[in-house]
């Protein structure tokens, strides 16, 4: 898709904020600066739309990203962060998984993982909870221009070993920086979103 509209239409915390319009989505997960928002930026042709923040947890609501009228890219707080108080990080718990299990409109999950070395306990767990609930994964493994293409092939073996994954989901090396993997995950989400067509 090209993308020539986007707009950050709400952040929410509750399903009654959520959009109404019925329109796909399509939601990103992964740990606090794994690079979600550099994804986000690429995806949508922009440099800094999506907030990047030297603040890791500093994402604490679902920011739905309007894109070209047609669905919605929703930005999921990042997990794994220390710093944030327990509580805090319970409520968050409890705002992600009412959203992932409960809205119809989710079409797939984009779940992002630091291709640079193997998934944390936390991917794991995060993994395996999108595959409890069935929902369709892509798993992108982000800052792969950090690593010699030689190895890519090893780093992407280890990120499928690791959080075992299932046969019906896709995993996808991503660059911010060469833009490498763009076309590839637009192609599962218009696929997730659309059926293929958009």
């Amino acid at each position: 898709m090209e993308v020539h509209n986007v707009e950050l239409v709400m952040s929410a915390v509750d399903p009654k904020q959520y959009p109404t319009t019925g329109q796909p989505e399509i939601a990103l997960v992964g740990r606090s600066n794994v690079g979600k928002s550099s994804l986000t930026n690429v995806l949508i042709n922009r440099n800094s739309y999506a907030r990047t923040s030297s603040q890791p947890g500093k994402t604490q609501t679902l920011n739905f990203y309007h894109v070209e009228d047609q669905l919605y890219f929703v930005d999921v707080p990042g997990y794994g962060y220390a710093k944030v108080s327990r509580t805090e990080r319970e409520k968050w718990g409890q705002m992600i998984e009412t959203y992932l299990t409960a809205r119809e409109t989710l079409r797939g999950v984009i779940s992002l993982v630091d291709g640079r070395h193997a998934p944390t306990a936390d991917d794991q767990s995060m993994y395996t909870w999108l595959s409890y609930y069935e929902i369709p994964t892509l798993v992108v493994a982000t800052k792969m221009d950090k690593i010699p293409g030689a190895k890519w092939n090893k780093q992407l073996s280890l990120v499928k070993k690791t959080l075992q994954i299932r046969a019906e989901d896709d995993l996808l090396p991503f660059s911010a920086q060469t833009k490498a993997g763009k076309a590839e995950v637009w192609q599962w989400i218009e696929q997730h979103a659309f059926g293929g067509k958009s």
